[in-house]
């Protein structure tokens, strides 16, 4: 069997097919329950003197749609949706293991309670505040900018936690700590400050709601060890899998979206042993 594996198909089915304590980190990023359809346009531009559009320094460009990816966000019932998938994650954890929840403001108390009942209110670490400035500013209250992502232990006393592999951060006043201290950085707090995937990124693949590599690579450093295994089993984009094969994890990526299928089969491939199970 291949050390990473890509599922198509429904999440729950194949969560209950997999072995009992076999994942190190499970990290998710679930549908948001907006009632929107999220949506995400590709444009290819180009150099035309009779173009569509100007750019920098007058220049005309013409803009063509390529494609676009899109996923409805919407249940009649979140949590009863959750609940069972939750479970199985769970289950599927080794005794060391952890789960990252990665969820919005307008859900995250509900799932938190959730969360609490199926993994044990001692079992829950912290609350992390992705934080971000990108994008319109509402005038009607103050501009959400920010996610939230609940970390749980299967046990709170003994889990993954790598604190010497985390990525540092710039000291705010380097001259305040002296030399060593500012070349080193310092520990992120709950609190993490990281720009959205950026238009002209080239990890950019188009899909709705993708996460940036940054964040997955800062969890995963934290809380899985090289060799071990990541699942996420609303794989979108691939991101998870995407940081995994940087640092030397193994990984189970599962979704039952088309679209989502070729943006990975794009994104993995000239990634070596990677298995594709429909």
């Amino acid at each position: 069997m291949s050390a990473h594996r890509i599922y198509f198909g429904e999440n729950l089915t194949i969560l209950r097919s997999l072995p009992s304590e076999s994942v190190e980190l499970i990290y998710i990023d679930p549908p948001f329950n907006t009632g929107k359809t999220q949506a995400r346009t590709q444009i290819k531009t180009g150099r035309n003197e009779n173009g569509n559009r100007t750019g920098f320094g007058g220049q005309r460009y013409d803009t063509v749609k390529i494609g676009s990816h899109s996923y409805a966000d919407l249940f009649d019932n979140y949590l009863a949706f959750l609940e069972p998938r939750l479970v199985e994650a769970r289950r599927l954890l080794t005794p060391n293991g952890s789960m990252y929840f990665h969820i919005d403001y307008r859900e995250v108390h509900y799932c938190k309670v959730l969360l609490d009942g199926i993994f044990g209110r001692e079992s829950f670490l912290n609350e992390i505040i992705w934080a971000y400035d990108y994008g319109a500013r509402t005038r009607k209250k103050w501009p959400p900018k920010h996610d939230n992502i609940l970390w749980y232990a299967k046990n709170p006393a003994d889990y993954i936690y790598n604190i010497d592999d985390i990525d540092r951060i710039p000291y705010m006043a380097p001259g305040l700590v002296g030399p060593e201290k500012a070349a080193r950085g310092k520990l992120p707090t709950d609190t993490w400050w990281h720009t959205i995937v950026p238009t002209n990124s080239r990890e950019k693949t188009g899909y709705p709601t993708q996460k940036p590599l940054g964040i997955l690579r800062r969890i995963i450093r934290a809380s899985s060890n090289t060799g071990g295994t990541v699942l996420d089993f609303f794989a979108g984009s691939g991101t998870t899998g995407a940081a995994c094969l940087e640092l030397g994890r193994n990984f189970i990526l599962i979704d039952d979206n088309p679209q989502s299928m070729d943006v990975m089969r794009d994104r993995f491939k000239n990634a070596p042993d990677i298995e594709w199970v429909a």
